[in-house]
């Protein structure tokens, strides 16, 4: 059985709703950057206002990739259910840090 491909090229309306989504961020950008800091000091640590919540789950988030579903795969056939168990028990201990 043969797959026949078909090549669907963008669309002006596809090239707009890109264009439309650099435009925005970049807009979001430059209204943000008004309200910066210009300390490096308030730059890396947020200028102290986070709630613990929100830090804890950027730190949280910062641990999925795309290679994470590999690796939790990885810890799941290398030690069974209990890899599975391991990997919830670096999501908690990592939103508890």
């Amino acid at each position: 059985m043969h797959v026949r491909e078909r090549k669907r090229p963008l669309t002006g309306l596809d090239w707009g709703i890109v264009a439309l989504y650099f435009v925005v961020s970049a807009a979001i950008g430059i209204a943000l950057s008004a309200r910066a800091s210009r300390s490096m000091s308030d730059y890396f640590v947020g200028g102290r206002s986070l709630p613990w919540w929100l830090a804890g789950t950027s730190m949280v988030a910062t641990t999925f990739a795309a290679d994470t579903p590999l690796a939790v795969t990885e810890l799941v056939v290398k030690y069974g259910v209990a890899g599975n168990w391991l990997w919830w028990n670096m999501v908690m201990s990592g939103i508890l840090t």
